[in-house]
């Protein structure tokens, strides 16, 4: 396998990579020579499977850490960004920023069973999943952490533009992150920096296993995806990988569908 990040002082941060396609796209960019710091926060009972899965990635002999933290705090992301400083340096900084957040609310807007959304659900949803992108974006920028020529990848679904069941808020909030990244792309381009989001197809994770339905959502997937097979993982790591290559500079502002042609039937 090429190595091409290997000696180039290049980090990948990725907020919530310890779990579905955050945590595949840190095993990938490890496998390229890609140092990697991963902002998660589980549980300690999820302590010792997540310990397992970093110790894979430090194998691949790159520079690596974590933080067991709440992202969304400001003293927290404060923190970090001051014990980063030190780590990377004068010579390494930050090719790629990567948002895998997966943390909303999942009520339906009308129901007689279940209790249903009110404000301050969208609200948190929103926050979490898509201003949290900005805020991060920003505070790494100011403190100059970035690479000259550096990536921001986050990552939407078809919620964007289809309605679902219990899905509203999630759904305000990817459009939001889509649109916050392609402002990103438009006002942060004159320092060198990229913004895309990527449209995973339906990928079998714990996130999508917590969507009331989602067994139909799978069983509908299966039938309209033209490979007949859900969307990996790896799939979605792989196009981050090739987003944060050289080649890849002249893409900013876009959302990439990566599910095999899902998205057209």
């Amino acid at each position: 396998m090429v190595r091409e990040f290997k000696n180039k002082n290049y980090w990948a941060l990725i907020l919530g990579g310890s779990s579905g396609l955050g945590l595949a796209t840190a095993k990938k960019l490890a496998a390229h020579g890609m140092n990697i710091c991963i902002i998660h926060r589980n549980s300690r009972t999820q302590e010792a499977e997540i310990a397992s899965e970093f110790e894979t990635i430090k194998a691949e002999g790159i520079q690596f850490k974590s933080y067991n933290v709440d992202a969304f705090k400001v003293e927290k992301r404060t923190q970090i960004i001051s014990e980063l400083k030190p780590i990377l340096g004068s010579e390494s900084r930050i090719r790629i920023l990567v948002h895998s957040v997966a943390k909303g609310n999942l009520k339906p807007m009308i129901s007689e069973d279940n209790p249903t959304l009110k404000t301050d659900d969208f609200n948190l949803t929103i926050n979490a999943m898509a201003i949290s992108l900005y805020d991060w974006s920003k505070a790494l920028f100011e403190a100059k952490l970035f690479a000259q020529d550096a990536r921001i990848i986050s990552f939407t679904s078809e919620g964007n533009t289809k309605a679902w069941k219990y899905y509203a808020a999630v759904s305000a909030a990817k459009v939001t992150l889509e649109a916050i990244t392609r402002n990103i792309a438009l006002e942060f381009a004159p320092f060198g920096i990229k913004a895309n989001c990527i449209q995973a197809g339906v990928t079998d994770t714990a996130s999508l296993r917590m969507i009331p339905g989602s067994d139909q959502i799978k069983a509908h997937s299966l039938k309209r995806n033209p490979h007949k097979r859900l969307t990996q993982p790896e799939d979605v790591a792989n196009v981050v990988y090739l987003l944060s290559k050289d080649e890849a500079r002249w893409i900013n502002g876009c959302v990439i569908p990566v599910d095999g042609g899902e998205h057209i039937n």
